[in-house]
């Protein structure tokens, strides 16, 4: 395909050393409350090409149907597979080589066979971006803001605000780009539909059901995730609240909860996960975890408390993700997860 810039080795080398001095601060991380990006094409919504894209870092224009994905972001590498797009690359996000991909997402093995980890989401790998021949780069403002002038010389480069609180409009966004925005949003409406009738039928087996997601994240406290945070989200898609003058906040995805505030997070279910990579962040964590509950305050929840997944329930930020929050939470309630 053409694309708006193309780039020889030798010309990404001089050009990859001009702009080292570029770009803006860096984003401040995966968990992030920023506005969704707007998408928007000149030929309207047909998806004709060449097709301009307003996003988060200002306007791109896509030249011809992209077929050749790299996503440097979790859930965008979940967004392209979803959207049948040929991942050609994709930023690191678990710390098992043999075993890259997210377990929610079934056995992806001959969608992703050609797909080339390019680094990690902080420090992705521009040379190795560039040999892959990229005809788009996704990803977003809180992931690599510093590095968008550096990027959008290899391959027209769409970028969201954020990941978590607009992951639906993500999908969206990704699906323009590629020509496939109509498929994009029946995805999000599938979800929606299932993730309502699920909610249903757990109200109906448990009228006064509320919920809290509770992570340990290595910290002096613990996160009580937030009405606009991923859980927060996909509950409100089921229709089933957290408890009434529960701690919340719209400025952040989670509320600090200090271990004598622990009592602030029960629920009917209260979630709880703890991120536990390899390593030092990860022990810290675990760490973590048996101080808040070998308090004992913690034997005085009235709610049920459940260990989730951390990848899943909090950092899959996805459609498949999603699905897979509401297959667990159906069998928890012993209702029907309506799946496919």
């Amino acid at each position: 395909m053409t694309r708006t810039t193309t780039l020889s080795a030798a010309a990404l080398g001089l050009s990859l050393l001009a702009l080292t001095a570029c770009g803006g601060t860096a984003g401040s991380g995966a968990e992030s409350t920023s506005a969704p990006a707007s998408a928007s094409a000149a030929s309207g919504e047909s998806a004709g090409y060449p097709l301009t894209m307003t996003h988060a870092m200002g306007e791109t224009t896509l030249e011809s149907q992209p077929q050749r994905v790299v996503a440097l972001d979790p859930s965008y590498v979940d967004a392209a597979l979803l959207l049948d797009a040929e991942l050609v690359g994709y930023a690191e996000y678990r710390q098992d080589p043999e075993d890259p991909f997210a377990d929610y997402l079934g056995d992806v093995s001959e969608e992703s066979a050609e797909a080339v980890d390019v680094g990690t989401i902080a420090e992705p790998n521009l040379e190795q971006i560039a040999q892959l021949d990229p005809d788009v780069i996704v990803s977003a403002k809180v992931r690599q803001e510093a590095l968008y002038p550096q990027l959008a010389k290899i391959a027209p480069t769409i970028f969201s605000e954020s990941t978590g609180p607009t992951w639906k409009e993500n999908v969206v966004l990704l699906g323009e780009a590629l020509g496939k925005k109509e498929q994009a949003e029946q995805e999000v409406a599938d979800y929606e539909s299932r993730a309502k009738a699920v909610g249903e039928a757990i109200l109906a087996v448990e009228p006064d059901a509320t919920y809290s997601l509770l992570r340990f994240a290595g910290e002096d406290t613990a996160r009580l995730y937030s009405s606009d945070s991923f859980i927060g989200e996909i509950m409100a898609d089921m229709g089933i609240p957290r408890p009434e003058g529960a701690p919340d906040t719209t400025e952040s995805i989670f509320v600090p909860l200090s271990q004598e505030q622990i009592l602030d997070a029960d629920a009917g279910l209260v979630m709880v996960s703890t991120w536990a990579p390899d390593g030092a962040e990860g022990d810290a964590s675990r760490e973590q975890e048996q101080r808040f509950t070998s308090n004992p305050l913690w034997d005085r929840f009235e709610g049920e408390v459940l260990p989730v997944d951390d990848e899943t329930f909090v950092a899959s930020v996805s459609i498949q993700g999603a699905h897979e929050v509401i297959t667990q939470l159906a069998e928890q309630y012993g209702v029907d997860p309506q799946l496919p």
